[in-house]
């Protein structure tokens, strides 16, 4: 949808809307807002609104703290969870600093940016992502906990699904929002959830991943449930994936197909595979970016581990799924729904369009179960790890000159060093588990 101003204050006008949130995501992916009233709303779409940058993580310091929101009008949208007299409207909005220059740590605009780098390239990059949750109890106090009652597994449906209620109404929200919702089923682990949307072109795709999270976690509410998008919040069972499902189309064809070709794939497919391999390590801090990330990323949890790629093999970090011709596409495995959904696709835009730059063609592809082959036959093959910890995946972005080139300064800077304290501060964290095995033998 293409809103001009006037659509915007029409709108807002005859749907009797009170307040307008002016949302924006920070470093870490997670969303922000100032709100106003719709009093205001002409001076916010003239660019006029100002906030304190200094307070957000990975902005600016003190002494440059004013920086403006830019909304961008075509992200309009209602939230159908509030009343209906005064409602409450949205827009994602890009920021600015002081002198109408666009604040290059914004991660809206660094995804814009790669964007733009595509089509210069003659590419338009479109996203289908798939994102699991889980829905727990929360306490007398309203708190989060870890507890669920039910116990269904894969596909299963109700009685046995205790969040399909929960689940159906998100997807009526998904949907009243502009949503195409494609699938939404229970997961593998006991509460454990998973809703796929329709394809998208990137940035409308990691702006949808945004709203996506703030409606699950709003209907959770109200079910007296706590949605956590943590990646792996239960030892032994399996953690939460956010599944990335790429393809890049010229003049509106699939560039990723040849029905010539042996497995039905392109030689840009190839190099764009070959690219987020050659990328996959430093990318790691940007697409798993917390200490809980690496607790998902072990053997025996369908979450990959090795980074290989393959037509057939579930246990790969790249999966290339069956259909072909115009629905070819390439699956990133890898990344969770803790990461900044802006980022995560600039970084695997940037590196699978450097895989076509440079003509990166990847190994061979690997049909059989990794988990079960053994280390000496990994080596042969050439199958190398991701890494096993945040500290190990940040020290490979720092090493990675195209991925801080894609973050740009300020951010790969300050990212960098807010993820080097995060692994500090767990260092040295004292955990139960440690007390369990050394406190009494010690």
């Amino acid at each position: 949808m293409k809103y001009t101003k006037q659509d915007v204050l029409r709108l807002v006008q005859e749907e009797d809307v009170e307040f307008i949130r002016l949302q924006f995501t920070d470093m870490f992916g997670t969303l922000k807002n100032v709100a106003i009233t719709s009093s205001q709303l002409e001076r916010a779409l003239n660019n006029q609104c100002m906030f304190d940058g200094s307070s957000i993580e990975g902005f600016v310091r003190i002494e440059e703290s004013d920086m403006y929101l830019y909304p961008d009008l075509d992200t309009l949208t209602i939230f159908p969870w509030r009343p209906q007299q005064g409602k409450v409207a949205r827009l994602i909005c890009d920021v600015y600093r002081p002198n109408g220059q666009v604040f290059t740590g914004d991660s809206r605009y660094i995804l814009k940016r790669a964007v733009k780098e595509a089509a210069d390239m003659g590419y338009t990059f479109e996203v289908g992502p798939e994102c699991e949750f889980f829905l727990f109890h929360t306490d007398d106090n309203g708190q989060p906990t870890t507890i669920t009652h039910e116990k269904a597994g894969y596909f299963d449906l109700g009685p046995v699904d205790l969040g399909e209620n929960a689940r159906r109404d998100m997807v009526l929200t998904l949907e009243e929002m502009g949503f195409e919702v494609e699938a939404s089923h229970h997961e593998v682990a006991p509460a454990q959830h998973e809703i796929d949307f329709h394809y998208d072109e990137a940035l409308a795709a990691a702006d949808n991943i945004m709203t996506f999270k703030l409606a699950v976690k709003t209907i959770a509410k109200r079910h007296g449930l706590h949605a956590s998008f943590m990646p792996k919040p239960k030892e032994g069972i399996n953690g939460s994936g956010l599944h990335i499902n790429m393809t890049l189309l010229k003049n509106g064809k699939n560039v990723f197909s040849d029905p010539e070709d042996s497995l039905g794939l392109s030689r840009e497919a190839y190099y764009f595979i070959g690219g987020l391999m050659r990328h996959m390590k430093g990318m790691a801090a940007i697409t798993n970016p917390l200490v809980n990330s690496y607790k998902r990323l072990v053997p025996g949890f369908e979450a990959p581990v090795y980074i290989a790629w393959s037509t057939t093999n579930r246990s790969s970090l790249i999966r290339i799924p069956a259909e072909r011709g115009e629905h070819t596409r390439i699956e990133l495995r890898s990344p969770d729904p803790s990461a900044n959904p802006y980022l995560v696709l600039a970084a695997c835009l940037r590196a699978g369009l450097d895989g076509i730059r440079g003509k990166i063609l990847p190994p061979a592809a690997v049909d059989k179960n990794i988990f079960e082959m053994t280390d000496q036959e990994k080596e042969k093959e050439g199958i190398d790890s991701l890494p096993g910890s945040l500290l190990e995946a940040v020290r490979e972005l720092e090493k990675d000159e195209l991925l801080k080139q894609v973050l740009g300064e300020h951010m790969s800077q300050g990212y960098i060093r807010a993820k080097k304290q995060e692994w500090d501060q767990y260092r040295r964290h004292v955990s139960a588990w440690e007390l369990e095995q050394y406190l009494y033998r010690i």
